[in-house]
């Protein structure tokens, strides 16, 4: 956003939350502009946040493993998305680009989509498992999106960028008070540090520095050739035992089997070359990002 202009961010959970961000972000004086959505999913819920901005990070939709009814994630996920475009289209006028977060679970790749995830919720509702109604919330969501950018092209001032991570690791910027506070990624990641094997042994699909997935949402905006892009930004693919491995020796965490993950075959890997081609994105190391974490446990007395 140019210098003259509040930067907003949107807490759609708990106005308590954003007392942090304005501790957080005081030096930036009147530039940092803080408005709460209680209700994202409630119709023109972003109609005021929209106006007199030029660009949109939407980044609201719930990750967690434990929602019955497929509607917990699948409601606020679509009509949140859809909602913000909506306001955006109606009363954005000086906005130049929307960049919604999507994930990694909405695709098999660039080009195409998760839909197995979608008709097994479909199928079974509630007794789909927790990660497939996980990911047929962001595969809906972020076609919801492109529909719509399709379906209003020529009226709007506005192009979409998406782009798509994988799990998402790192230090914590949001206040959180112990590990019990932490986000479902970020408290799987403390588990393993933490608690004994299976959570140590667990193979899951790539990952990527909370920090580079910042970078590749401002140059999301940064950059022209990013507009009506899909992007995957993903690291690399990683066992637990991998990330065990490449933190700084300490007493205080486990350590599991070292070196047990030197031999594992990935079955998921992504193309991240788009990131690297169009915004840039150096990716940080492994060994990099777990110091960061440990540090910040650390730092935390945890």
């Amino acid at each position: 956003m140019d210098g003259g202009t509040a930067e907003r961010r949107y807490n759609p959970r708990s106005a308590d939350k954003g007392k942090h961000l304005d501790k957080l972000f005081a030096s930036y004086g009147e530039r940092f502009e803080l408005i709460t959505v209680p209700d994202i999913t409630q119709g023109g819920a972003f109609d005021k946040a929209v106006k007199g901005v030029d660009a949109i990070e939407h980044t609201a939709s719930p990750f967690h493993m434990k929602a019955d009814d497929p509607a917990e994630l699948l409601d606020p996920a679509i009509k949140g998305t859809v909602g913000m475009l909506e306001s955006a289209r109606r009363f954005g006028t000086s906005v130049k680009r929307i960049v919604v977060t999507s994930s990694s679970a909405a695709v098999l790749s660039e080009l195409n989509w998760n839909d197995e995830d979608v008709k097994e919720v479909e199928e079974k509702g509630r007794a789909a498992g927790p990660a497939v109604k996980y990911c047929a919330s962001k595969t809906l969501a972020e076609k919801a999106a492109w529909d719509f950018a399709k379906k209003y092209q020529g009226q709007i001032g506005w192009d979409l960028t998406v782009l798509n991570p994988p799990w998402v690791f790192g230090p914590t910027i949001h206040e959180v008070s112990s590990p019990d506070g932490l986000n479902t990624s970020a408290h799987i990641m403390y588990d393993a540090f933490t608690k004994p094997a299976p959570a140590a042994g667990a193979g899951l699909v790539p990952w990527v520095d909370v920090r580079d997935l910042a970078l590749a949402h401002v140059r999301a905006l940064q950059k022209e050739a990013a507009g009506a892009e899909r992007i995957i930004v993903s690291a690399g693919p990683f066992l637990w035992q991998d990330w065990l491995d490449a933190a700084p020796p300490s007493e205080r965490y486990q350590k599991g089997t070292p070196g047990a993950g030197k031999d594992a075959v990935h079955k998921i890997r992504y193309e991240n070359g788009k990131s690297t081609r169009i915004l840039g994105i150096e990716y940080r190391s492994m060994a990099d990002t777990a110091a960061a974490v440990v540090a910040d446990y650390e730092a935390k007395g945890w």
